[in-house]
């Protein structure tokens, strides 16, 4: 009987893989400020327009996709409402704009109400397995849609802008990310409690 409890105290810790909980500390600060700067991103592509440069490795000029294949597109149709659109050139486009309009709605809700959703990692195995499938079937599907991806996105007269909006965006997205690594790295831990241990002289 108390290995079948064992037992299942074991899948309680394990499962989900993740697990949401709301708390009074943000454990996520990063996570606001980068949908920020990417849904600002997504807004100059929405506005700008689809950059004129080939920014693609020969290995895609060759007819070898990568799972971001096709994302730039995505995400511009998407800002644009063409949900549709956006799938056919790379369904990642859409986890990551419906990720940084959530992202943002956490961040406004914390900031209101004064307590964080935060996300935490029960399981690392399953989650990394689940990654991995993922990925997979994503590089599957973007080179079954080698002839969409291979396709030229177009040029608009405004597109140039994008340049001059996209590169200091991709940069604030760089050092932003780095300080935030940085300071949780310097983040000091809590003193541990004193431990009350019985004087054997007393």
């Amino acid at each position: 009987m108390s290995d079948l409890v064992g037992a299942a105290s074991t899948r309680g810790r394990h499962w989900p893989p993740l697990r949401m909980s709301w708390e009074e500390r943000d454990h996520h600060r990063w996570a606001g400020p980068m949908a920020a700067v990417g849904l600002a991103s997504g807004v100059a592509l929405a506005v700008l327009g689809l950059p004129p440069v080939d920014l693609h490795s020969p290995l895609h000029n060759a007819g070898v996709m990568d799972p971001l294949c096709g994302a730039t597109r995505g995400v511009h149709a998407a800002m644009l409402g063409e949900f549709g659109t956006a799938w056919r050139y790379n369904p990642f486009s859409l986890v990551l704009v419906l990720g940084a309009a959530g992202a943002s709605l956490r961040e406004a809700v914390g900031r209101l109400r004064g307590r964080w959703l935060n996300l935490r990692m029960t399981h690392r195995r399953t989650v990394v397995l689940t990654g991995v499938v993922l990925v997979t079937a994503l590089e599957a599907n973007q080179q079954a849609h080698v002839g969409l991806l291979r396709s030229g996105p177009g040029t608009s007269p405004s597109a140039w802008l994008l340049l001059t909006v996209s590169l200091p965006l991709a940069a604030a997205v760089v050092l932003l990310t780095l300080l935030l690594v940085r300071r949780v790295g310097h983040t000091p831990h809590a003193p541990a409690a004193p431990s009350h241990r019985a004087d054997p002289s007393g």
